[in-house]
Order: structure tokens, then C-alpha cells, then sequence
């Protein structure tokens, strides 16, 4: 009689995980319209935070491969250091086709603003909505809180293959603060810095002509 009542506890627990794991599974997903942000595991360069497993656009942005074609999507540490504190983001609107390397959102600063690329083409299926709460997320937390959005992607695997990814990660990035110091000392040798990544906020702090160039050859818009 005891093992029969043993058996029909160790069902009766068994059934009880059944019907609550999945349930706490979906609650999850649908926090910001999405699956939850995993915590990547980091590296760090020169003062910035590169995550292990991300993909990298040229144009500083990344995507995050999430599974069933789902890519979710931010800036890096590297834009986020030279836009510093900014006023808004606007971001491609739901259910909108956006292309790999076409423009996915604007920030503004002010009168200024930058555009930034897609690291993937296919369907803005999730907006992070806590941007609009406070749109320094992106540039204070990028590769967490600050994400931008989800993308449908059919071609994620074909798209992934056109970023940049593993060990070489950390020379291209290394390649992109010389290059803004260069440019810095080139043409505002006032806000240039011998060493180490630049000025946070210094693409809003050069004159306009300037920002373009900037963003012209470091964001690629």
C-alpha cells in the first residue's frame, strides 16, 4: 500500500511540472514582446563590452541569434560611446520588411540626428517599448535592456554569414576606435584623445559636417 501511495505522489508531482513549466515558459516569452534577454557572457577591449556569440554589422549594430528565425537586434558598445546621451530613438515600425543594411533607426539629439543600419532582413516582429520610457537604454545598456527590436528573418543563417563574428570581433572593433581617433585628430584635434576610445558623446559635439563624416565612414549612412 506504501509503494502505491509513493508511486501516486511522484505522478501527482510529475503532472504538477508538466502544466506549470510551460505555462512560466510563455509568461516569459511575452515580456517586451519577445523571448527574455539572456545575459552574454563578455570580453572586454579597450574599456568597451563585446558579447560572446553576437554577430556584428559593419555599421555598428548586432544581432543575436534567438532561434525559429528570430534575430534580435541593438547597437554596440562602440556607437553607443560615441552617441552618449541622446533624446530619442525611432526604430523601423512593427511589421515592417526591413533589408540587411538599410536603415533600422534614427537617434536624435537635439537638432541632430544619426541613422543606423540592419544587421538582418525580415520582419520588425518586437520593439523594445521601455525605449520610449527611456531611449538612453540603447547607449547606457546596448546589449541588454537597450536591445531594439526583433526580426523575423528567413534567411537569419544566410544574413549571419555576412557579419562579423568570433575572434575577429575584436580587430575590427580595435580597427574602428583608431580610426575615429584618427579622424578626430584629423579634423577636431580639440575633442581627439592619444589613446584609449574617444569622448562619449563626441558625434553630437562636432559640427555637423564633421558628424557626417563620422558617421559616413563608422556607421555607413
Amino acid at each position: 500500500m506504501s509503494i502505491l501511495f509513493v508511486l501516486l505522489t511522484f505522478l501527482l508531482t510529475l503532472t504538477v511540472m508538466y502544466f506549470r513549466e510551460p505555462r512560466a515558459a510563455e509568461d516569459t516569452a511575452q515580456v517586451g514582446g519577445g523571448k527574455p534577454v539572456p545575459p552574454p557572457m563578455m570580453m572586454k577591449f579597450e574599456g568597451l563590452e563585446i558579447p560572446r556569440g553576437y554577430a556584428f554589422h559593419l555599421g555598428h549594430t548586432w544581432l543575436s541569434d534567438e532561434g525559429n528565425q528570430n534575430g534580435r537586434v541593438g547597437i554596440d558598445a562602440f556607437a553607443a560611446n560615441l552617441l552618449g546621451e541622446i533624446d530619442s530613438i525611432e526604430i523601423a515600425g512593427l511589421n515592417r520588411w526591413i533589408r540587411q543594411g538599410q536603415p533600422l533607426c534614427t537617434v536624435t539629439r537635439g537638432d541632430r540626428k544619426v541613422g543606423l543600419l540592419s544587421p538582418v532582413e525580415g520582419v520588425v516582429t518586437s520593439i523594445n517599448h521601455e525605449l520610449r520610457k527611456d531611449p538612453n537604454l540603447a547607449v547606457n545598456d546596448p546589449y541588454k535592456g537597450g536591445w531594439l527590436c526583433v526580426v523575423k528573418a528567413p534567411e537569419l543563417s544566410t544574413n549571419s554569414r555576412n557579419l562579423l563574428q568570433g575572434p575577429i570581433v575584436p580587430a575590427w572593433m580595435r580597427n574602428s576606435v583608431a580610426r575615429s581617433r584618427e579622424m578626430l585628430s584629423r579634423l577636431t584635434p580639440t575633442l581627439a584623445q592619444d589613446g584609449g576610445i574617444p569622448v562619449r558623446g563626441v558625434l553630437f559635439r562636432v559640427s555637423a559636417g564633421v558628424q557626417h563624416q563620422l558617421a559616413k565612414e563608422l556607421f555607413l549612412t
